[in-house]
């Protein structure tokens, strides 16, 4: 099937949307946490701190497999539109929570937030999903990988710069206007509504219409089980050793909850007209490889990016803002090998070796940061994050570009949205798993040096002292430093683990007729005709 032929003020316009709202949803993933203290404090919500976060990744999450169906089957730009206005008024209530005291139904600030923020995800859900499936339809293969990389350097950059806006907004964003005040932390959601919109009009007026190539409708049992396996998973991962322990009743029922409705969506889909992730793709080898290893370097990516503040904060006693500047080099790092991957790869087809070249030196910037000791120079630390940062980029779009390539073009945003689905899973399967490793770590050295100490206690010390964590006693940082290099060295064994299985991918050629190509002889090796 061929590429649909657009000008290039068509793609140019296209672009400029997409790139807006791709920085938008990958910044809200950023920018909110360093505002969520003072939100819980103004808000009078403390108990309710992480689902804030948590409301948004699970709808986002949920909602990533059914956009992508939903663009196969009504086309990429509806699905776009109404991702944007999910987004758009998600953030824009957000802004509002709390400010006409308790509502009926929505109760008091807090609970709204959490409500208007799972209204929030489920338009950021979409905007990852119809942006890389865009893309793919308006850009040939040998050019996506370019447009891909300018991605992920606008993911790196929204990374950077997310902690650093919402700080900058909580601590000094407050006005008062016609005599009113609105808080500074309100504007970290505000400032999504011009760009959104400005976004909005853009693909309203100036995206062409690109037509859907499937036929059918969308798979309402299947899109309830996947919601029943995916929610109770992400609960059982967000509690799982914070507010519940790993074998209480609550968080093994939750498990076995959602492994039974995984169990019973594959079977539903067997046997669906239209499944929302056709399971036969699962037996198209590229697929399964490149989704496998992408989310082992997500939960990889995301064992690093999560704790590598607590060591600069706990283990060097640098303040929050400080830790927030330090990370710059590992997202120069990513910026520049994203940008730099996908010439070369676009140039040379050869993403494979791209993609093992990166992974070994993302094992060796783990390497780096595993032995690290508090006594490590601030200059020391931002070259060992540089150097995780280059291995990093490459793999925010060439795994996507690999599938999409293997896979027909009817499907493309079914297997794009699969593709950001295993990663989002992967990352929050990588915090959860490294998070409970970590406390272990740490409160069985913390009790060492200082018997009764534990994370807990030790976050009350920083609380107790303003944040400032440079008042930690010495013999405390060393046990810290010791469990967070020990978990960057965890973190090795996964890329080890991505690695290999990234040497098990086939290679695809970057064509037009990849795809169906691939699989029209994957169909003629099993004797099956999809």
């Amino acid at each position: 099937m061929n590429t649909i032929q657009f000008s290039e003020t068509e793609r140019r316009y296209t672009i400029i949307g997409i790139l807006i709202v791709f920085l938008l949803s990958a910044l809200d993933q950023t920018i909110v946490s360093t505002a969520m203290p003072r939100i819980a404090a103004d808000l009078n919500g403390l108990e309710l701190y992480s689902w804030v976060t948590s409301a948004y990744l699970l709808t986002s999450t949920v909602m990533v497999p059914i956009w992508g169906k939903l663009c196969d089957l009504i086309g990429r730009k509806p699905v776009l539109l109404a991702s944007i206005l999910f987004f758009v008024a998600g953030s824009w209530l957000s802004g509002l929570s709390g400010e006409f005291g308790d509502l009926p139904l929505l109760g008091n600030g807090m609970t709204q937030l959490v409500i208007f923020r799972a209204v929030q995800g489920i338009g950021g859900g979409g905007l990852f999903t119809t942006a890389f499936t865009i893309i793919a339809d308006i850009y040939p293969p040998d050019q996506r990988a370019r447009i891909g990389g300018m991605l992920g350097a606008v993911f790196g950059l929204a990374s950077a710069i997310g902690p650093l806006i919402g700080g900058y907004f909580t601590d000094h964003g407050t006005v008062i206007w016609l005599g009113y005040v609105i808080a500074g932390w309100r504007w970290v959601f505000y400032v999504n509504l011009p760009l959104s919109l400005l976004s909005l009009f853009i693909i309203l007026f100036r995206m062409p219409r690109i037509g859907h190539r499937a036929e059918g409708r969308l798979d309402i049992p299947g899109a309830l089980l996947i919601v029943a396996a995916v929610v109770p998973m992400l609960l059982a991962l967000t509690w799982g050793g914070q507010k519940y322990a790993w074998d209480s009743a609550v968080i093994l029922g939750l498990g076995a909850g959602s492994a039974a409705a995984l169990i019973a969506y594959v079977v539903a889909e067997r046997y669906a007209a239209d499944p929302i992730v056709p399971v036969s793709l699962f037996r198209n080898p590229v697929f399964s490889t490149a989704n496998l290893a992408a989310f082992l370097v997500s939960m990889s990516f995301m064992s690093a990016i999560a704790f590598l503040p607590l060591f600069m904060q706990l283990a060097q006693g640098i303040t929050a803002t400080a830790s927030g500047l330090l990370t710059l080099p590992l997202m120069a790092g990513l910026m520049i090998s994203a940008i730099a991957s996908g010439p070369i790869v676009a140039r040379t087809g050869a993403y494979k070796t791209t993609l093992v070249v990166s992974l070994l030196i993302m094992g060796w910037g783990l390497w780096l940061l595993s032995r690290m000791a508090p006594d490590t120079s601030q200059a020391d630390l931002a070259w060992r994050m540089l150097v995780l940062g280059v291995g990093l980029g490459p793999a925010q779009s060439l795994f996507g570009l690999i599938v999409q390539n293997a896979t027909p073009a009817a499907q493309r945003g079914v297997v794009t949205s699969a593709s950001q689905f295993f990663r989002q899973i992967g990352s929050t399967m990588g915090v959860a798993i490294f998070g409970t490793i970590l406390t272990g770590y740490l409160n069985s050295g913390l009790s060492r040096v200082m018997p009764g100490m534990d994370f807990n206690k030790l976050h009350g010390m920083g609380e107790g002292a303003g944040h400032a964590t440079g008042t930690l006693p010495a013999a405390l940082r060393e046990p810290i430093a010791t469990a967070l290099t020990n978990t960057f060295a965890l973190g090795i064994v996964v890329v080890v683990a991505a690695l290999v299985v990234t040497l098990f991918i086939p290679v695809v050629i970057l064509d037009e007729h990849a795809g169906d190509d691939a699989l029209d002889n994957l169909n003629n090796a099993m004797g099956t005709a999809e």
